[in-house]
């Protein structure tokens, strides 16, 4: 048996054996046991699940690593490249704006003011310091929504360089999520703007918010990869994006509080990995608390199973990518 043939055998082994531990042992470092047992289960499988992708993503790099050296080597060799495009991507944004990059900054708040009129005023959520718990979500959730937009044409812009000269293929959507992570960092200065003016407490947990910073950030790439790879071949994947991004809005509480969700509905929000990564920044950055185990690798595998899968399909499709341009 070829070694590549065992990878989804050891992927099922890897999920039925984590499954069984998980429900024997019921390790509390891992989660807290929930009252209902179907969740129970369904969060065990699906943790396993994604440790065995993580585990058969990296066995499966081990098995190409010698292919995938001159992949690596050419991103070290092309970085004076990704310097260059990140500048002319963050700065044509703002290019012939009066303001500039203080759009950066007066964006998220005057979006958040007009939310907190509609939401805080209009349908009194009991939320303390309703701005900043608004805000928090929102420039998280829309870093995501700024690198998979960006991505998703980064690849079919970028046609004339790619006819003319031989570059790395993912240098594009990397130089999109880059730029848009610079745009991040002046959406905080705006939360930090609105925490002073709230009277807001600081806690020392926000030096922990960078890391679900990363988390969000690295899967927001890898979604991005598949997005920009999907678009060369099937364009109308922008129109179905568009609904889809709509719909995960919605389904991630940003203007909302989870509390307001029935029991027997809040794991469909669970499955989606913004509402994780929102909670997990919300965490460190307003509630000065550390984010649990659960919730760090729950974080991470997605973020790694997100960009692993988001360069495989993206390395597998690229040389093609010439042809429908």
């Amino acid at each position: 048996m070829k070694k590549k043939a065992i990878i989804p055998i050891i992927a099922v082994l890897i999920t039925v054996l984590g499954t069984w531990l998980l429900l024997v042992f019921k390790p509390v470092f891992v989660f807290e046991q929930a009252a209902s047992a179907a969740w129970n289960v369904l969060r065990s499988v699906l943790f396993s699940f994604l440790v065995a992708l993580l585990l058969t993503g990296l066995f499966s790099v081990y098995l190409n690593r010698s292919a995938l050296k001159p992949y690596f080597a050419k991103f070290i060799k092309f970085q004076p490249l990704l310097y260059q495009l990140v500048r002319r991507d963050f700065l044509a944004k703002y290019k012939r704006s009066v303001l500039g990059v203080l759009w950066s900054l007066l964006s998220p708040l005057l979006t958040m003011i007009v939310l907190t009129v509609v939401f805080s005023f209009l349908f009194r959520f009991d939320i303390e310091n309703y701005p900043v718990y608004l805000l928090s979500g929102q420039i998280i959730f829309t870093m995501f929504n700024e690198i998979t937009n960006l991505c998703l044409q980064s690849v079919i812009g970028a046609a004339s360089l790619m006819k003319k000269v031989s570059v790395p293929k993912y240098i594009f959507p990397i130089s999109r999520a880059l730029s848009s992570l610079i745009n991040f960092i002046f959406s905080f200065l705006a939360l930090v703007i609105v925490m002073l003016i709230t009277g807001a407490h600081f806690y020392p947990s926000m030096l922990f918010s960078p890391i679900a910073v990363l988390y969000a950030f690295v899967f927001s790439t890898g979604i991005g990869m598949i997005l920009s790879a999907a678009m060369v071949f099937f364009r109308d994947i922008s129109y179905i994006y568009g609904i889809l991004i709509t719909a995960v809005t919605y389904f991630t509480p940003l203007f909302y509080p989870i509390s307001i969700i029935p029991d027997r509905f809040r794991w469909i929000i669970s499955l989606n990995p913004m509402y994780h990564f929102v909670e997990c920044f919300r965490t460190c950055a307003i509630y000065g608390g550390i984010p649990t185990l659960w919730q760090n690798l729950l974080c991470f595998l997605f973020a790694a199973l997100s960009l692993g899968v988001g360069m495989a399909v993206f390395y597998k499709k690229q040389d093609r990518f010439i042809l429908y341009i």
